[in-house]
C-alpha cells in the first residue's frame, strides 16, 4: 500500500477552506506540554495526538495527558478522513506494553486512553497486544481507569474476546459517520459491522462495561441522520457518545462539507442526553479521547472488574464476618481472655 493517501471519493470542489471563528487551535504555552513531548520521545511511543493530528493536544499534553496508540503507526486502511499514515506495518513491538505501562506510571495517570491503528495483516488483528498492553498497565498503576479506543478486527468474536478478557473500563469503537456515508468515508469497514462490534464487547462481559462511540459531524449528514445514529447506537448498549466538527488533514482527504455551528452542537448534546445517553461530548474541537477522564464508568462496573480481577465475582468476606452458631456472649469473652493469657 501507498502512504500518500486516500484515494479521494467526494466531490472535492465541495471543500469549505476557510474555517470559521471558532475553530481556534491553542498553541503550547505549558512546561508540562514539553515535558510530556519529552516524555514520549524518550520511551519511543506512538501518540493518536500526533499521528491523527488532533486539534487538542497543545491544550492535552499541557495538562500531561496523552492518547497511546499501539502496534505502530502504520494502518492497513485508508479511511478518507484520516491523517494516519497507510503503508505496510511493521512488526510488534514486544516491549511496547511496557513502555506504555511506564508511560502512565511517569505521567501519574488516573484515565488512560489506549489505541491502535487497523492491523489487518495480523490474524487477530492485534486484540493480543491490546491485551497485553492492559494487563501491563494495571499491572504497574493498578487503579487506573482504562479505556480502549479499537478498530473492528474484522467482527472476529475469537479476537474481540481476548480485548474484553483483560477487562478494560471503557470500550470505544467510533461509528464516525452516518450510514449513508459510511461507504465514503470509512475503508472496509461497515456501519452494521461497527454496532455489532460494540454491542457483542458489552454483552461478552455481561454489560460490566461502559461502551462509547463517536460520531464526526460536516461530511454532508442531515440531522435526521445523526439521530437515526445515535437510536442505533442506544440499541447497540453505546451510553457514552462524542460528537465533533470534521477538520481536512490534507488537499487528499475527504472534503468538509459543512462547519458545524457550536449552538448545533449543543442541541445535539442536548438531544442525544433526551434519547437516554448518560454521558455526551459535543463540540466543534470534541475528538474521541477529549477530556475523557470527565466520564467515570459506573459504580458497579468498576466493581465487578476489581472483583473478576481477583478472581472471583462473590463478596468476599472475613472470617469475623461470620457468626458462630448459637455462642453466647460468655463464650465469646472466656475464649478472649485464655488466648491474652489472661
Amino acid at each position: 500500500m501507498s502512504c500518500a493517501g486516500p484515494r479521494m471519493k467526494m466531490d472535492p470542489t465541495l471543500h469549505t477552506d476557510k474555517k470559521p471563528s471558532w475553530i481556534k487551535v491553542r498553541l503550547p504555552n505549558n512546561p508540562v506540554f514539553w515535558d510530556t513531548k519529552s516524555m514520549v520521545k524518550d520511551l519511543n511511543l506512538v501518540t493518536v495526538c500526533e499521528e491523527a493530528q488532533c486539534p487538542n493536544r497543545w491544550e492535552c499534553w499541557g495538562h500531561g495527558t496523552a492518547t497511546f496508540m499501539i502496534a505502530g503507526d502504520k494502518c492497513t486502511r485508508a479511511c478518507g478522513f484520516c491523517a494516519v499514515k497507510t503503508a505496510r506495518p511493521d512488526p510488534l513491538e514486544d516491549d511496547e506494553p511496557q513502555r506504555v505501562a511506564e508511560a502512565t506510571k511517569r505521567m501519574g495517570l488516573k484515565h488512560v486512553v489506549i489505541t491502535a491503528v487497523a492491523r489487518d495483516d495480523l490474524k487477530d488483528g492485534g486484540a493480543e497486544h491490546f491485551q497485553r498492553v492492559i494487563q501491563e498497565v494495571r499491572s504497574v498503576n493498578p487503579g487506573i481507569i482504562i479505556e480502549v479506543l479499537v478498530p473492528d478486527f474484522n467482527d472476529r468474536d475469537w479476537a474481540l474476546e481476548k480485548v474484553m478478557v483483560a477487562r478494560p473500563h471503557i470500550f470505544n469503537h467510533n461509528l464516525e459517520t452516518v450510514e449513508r456515508l459510511t461507504p465514503l468515508v470509512r475503508s472496509r469497514a461497515k456501519y452494521w459491522r461497527s454496532l455489532a462490534v460494540l454491542k457483542k464487547a458489552h454483552e461478552m462481559v455481561e454489560g460490566k462495561v461502559a461502551v462509547k462511540s463517536g460520531l464526526m459531524l460536516g461530511l454532508g449528514e442531515t440531522q435526521e441522520e445523526v439521530e437515526k445514529a445515535m437510536d442505533d447506537l442506544l440499541d447497540h448498549n453505546v451510553t457514552v457518545l462524542t460528537l465533533g466538527q470534521y477538520l481536512r488533514p490534507t488537499p487528499r482527504h475527504l472534503p468538509v462539507v459543512e462547519y458545524i455551528k457550536p449552538e448545533q452542537f449543543d442541541k445535539y448534546k442536548e438531544i442525544a442526553l433526551a434519547k437516554g445517553f448518560r454521558h455526551v461530548a459535543s463540540g466543534p474541537l470534541v475528538r474521541s479521547s477529549y477530556h475523557a477522564a470527565d466520564f467515570r464508568p459506573e459504580l458497579d462496573v468498576v466493581d465487578d472488574i476489581e472483583a473478576a480481577l481477583r478472581g472471583t465475582s462473590d463478596l468476599e468476606l472475613k472470617p469475623s464476618d461470620l457468626p458462630i452458631p448459637g455462642a453466647r456472649a460468655d463464650v465469646f469473652q472466656s475464649t478472649l481472655n485464655q488466648e491474652k493469657g489472661e
